[in-house]
């Protein structure tokens, strides 16, 4: 976002000189976004932030987790081998959006292919084609 468009997210959001806040915003992006708050013409608006959560890509774990209880919730907690829960979550590296998206065109792939269960050998053959959207970068 153009810092114009920052400052004027700062003024629309108090009246007064800042003695009455009419708008709460939440700003997010990527590692970035704390350096751009310390450039001059953002300083103002980097100095009215009150809370600061910087966020952390998910553990293994915890990945893993959601994949597992995104599968039990859709009734299919079978679909997915268990070498291929591995493999999602390794390529996924804690974004749940990447993970995801890899699980779309997977699942997209074996209805296309009437496969039963989804494997390592069908993420392979998805991947390795250069046609799967999950490959773009996040952010």
């Amino acid at each position: 976002m153009a810092s114009v468009c920052m400052n004027e997210l700062r003024l629309l959001g108090s009246a007064h000189f800042d003695s009455r806040c009419l708008l709460t915003t939440i700003i997010s992006g990527d590692t970035r976004l704390p350096a751009r708050f310390r450039q001059s013409d953002l300083v103002s608006l980097g100095s009215r932030i009150r809370i600061r959560n910087t966020m952390e890509p998910y553990s293994r774990e915890t990945t893993m987790d959601y994949l597992e209880h995104s599968l039990t919730q859709a009734g299919a907690a079978h679909l997915m081998s268990s070498e291929l829960k591995e493999t999602l979550v390794e390529h996924a590296a804690g974004n749940l959006r990447v993970l995801n998206n890899m699980g779309v065109d997977l699942l997209a792939r074996a209805a296309q292919d009437e496969l039963p269960q989804l494997d390592v050998k069908l993420f392979l053959t998805t991947f390795s084609q250069g046609k799967s959207t999950a490959g773009r970068k996040a952010g």
